[in-house]
């Protein structure tokens, strides 16, 4: 089963805006690790939200985990991606008022099973915030935290539960050189055992080695825009 499949997609912000994304096809395979690169303003971000459920497209279909996102309603794609995929969103939608480990067990709270080899979901975050060298902070506030460590929150809540589509978002884009390897090394360790796909963008063209698969979004992408419609 592909865990995502677009097929004659097209989107814009707006009727008198050119489109955004225009693909006419993309496949990702269960289990597969792909890497989208591109410049500022080439249409990434939308692309992503496009198959995160955030976004309908105007036409085609998008189709993930086996579900038809562009069928549904926004509150059916939201409960679907709160289940069903890890976002690392760039501005990470960290909850203020929780710490650290409540920020992350939200998505099993919104639907999504612990992981095999784990008794609860806290036993599982904590397991993911040790690895990602967030033990000591786990009942921190996350306002405390620094930019980079709230970005490891935002993975370890991405990747609790094994869902099986992880989207990320330039997510190594606040890390310094160890903590970007200690992600990646989570992230290969994690998709391994639970068989999720990973849909990874960033400017970095140095860490697309680490996947299985790369993708220029200039070459998928057929849209015509105005300078700075994209983003």
């Amino acid at each position: 089963m592909s865990a995502v499949s677009l097929a004659q997609v097209s989107f814009r912000y707006r009727a008198s805006l050119p489109d955004v994304v225009q693909v006419s096809k993309l496949d990702i395979a269960s289990g597969e690790r792909v890497f989208l690169h591109g410049p500022s303003g080439s249409g990434k971000s939308t692309l992503l939200a496009l198959i995160g459920g955030l976004y309908a497209p105007q036409s085609g279909s998008v189709e993930v985990l086996g579900s038809k996102l562009s069928a549904m309603s926004q509150s059916e794609r939201d409960k679907f991606r709160a289940r069903d995929i890890g976002f690392i969103f760039q501005v990470f939608n960290l909850v203020p008022y929780l710490d650290v480990i409540e920020n992350v067990v939200l998505p099993i709270k919104f639907g999504r099973q612990v992981s095999k080899g784990f008794s609860s979901a806290k036993e599982e975050a904590k397991h993911l915030l040790n690895q990602l060298g967030l033990g000591p902070y786990l009942e921190t506030a996350v306002t405390e935290l620094s930019i980079g460590q709230q970005q490891r929150v935002a993975v370890a809540r991405a990747l609790i539960g094994s869902p099986g589509l992880i989207i990320a978002d330039e997510p190594t884009s606040a890390l310094d050189a160890d903590a970007r390897q200690s992600f990646l090394d989570t992230l290969r360790t994690h998709v391994k055992a639970s068989s999720s796909a990973v849909l990874f963008v960033s400017h970095d063209r140095s860490l697309a080695s680490a996947f299985d698969r790369s993708l220029s979004l200039v070459e998928i992408n057929r849209a015509s825009f105005r300078e700075g419609g994209a983003v």
